[in-house]
């Protein structure tokens, strides 16, 4: 009985060992945004259907239910698994209209990221003119960098633009150039022409 009894003392005494000498157990991860909305949504029907519970809902038909109390039991019933279902179809729409299943989990990272940032998270210094300074002096910055980036693409092509307009001028200016010496010739060629006509007809 002794033995027996310290045998079982050394062996809970190992499993207890065992236990405190193990590993800590690692803490369940915290739920995401989504699954809190969703939590949410079933309290808030679990406390509308309390709200509304079969005997309030008897009261309001007491003499229907006094005729007919299987058949109200019944009305009730229907009455609230259609009342679930119409809420939830309106919470599923608006989640889907919004994008909250996405936005959710994209907070979730941004949240997950965050923690092993190493810089001091923004806070607000109290002062909202230095507050709005500080948030929009960044993004002015970079929009003039950009502008000046366009405004430098766009004087880059005006200039391109510039010099093949420069060299149309010049090849239409060879062309006229071009256009006035053949004019000249043939003028050359037809005043001879005309002297050649005229002295044939003084030979004859």
């Amino acid at each position: 009985m002794a033995a027996a009894a310290g045998g079982d003392g050394g062996a809970g005494g190992a499993e207890g060992g065992g236990a405190d000498g193990g590993d800590e157990p690692v803490p369940a991860a915290a739920p995401g945004r989504a699954q809190v909305f969703s939590a949410v949504v079933d309290t808030f029907l679990e406390k509308l259907v309390a709200a509304g519970s079969y005997q309030r809902f008897v009261s309001c038909y007491r003499c229907f239910y006094k005729l007919q109390p299987q058949l109200t039991r019944s009305i009730y019933d229907q009455f609230i698994s259609q009342l679930q279902t119409s809420i939830k179809e309106e919470i599923q729409d608006v989640k889907n209209e919004g994008n909250l299943e996405g936005l959710f989990s994209l907070l979730d990272k941004i949240v997950e990221e965050a923690k092993d940032r190493e810089e001091p998270a923004w806070r607000p210094s109290g002062v909202p003119a230095r507050d709005v300074r500080s948030a929009l002096v960044p993004f002015l910055l970079r929009h003039r960098s950009h502008l000046r980036r366009a405004l430098q693409e766009r004087q880059h092509r005006s200039s391109s633009l510039a010099q093949e307009v420069l060299k149309g001028r010049d090849s239409i200016a060879e062309l006229q150039q071009v256009i006035q010496a053949r004019q000249e010739a043939w003028q050359a060629i037809t005043k001879e022409q005309r002297e050649l006509i005229m002295a044939l007809q003084e030979l004859q």
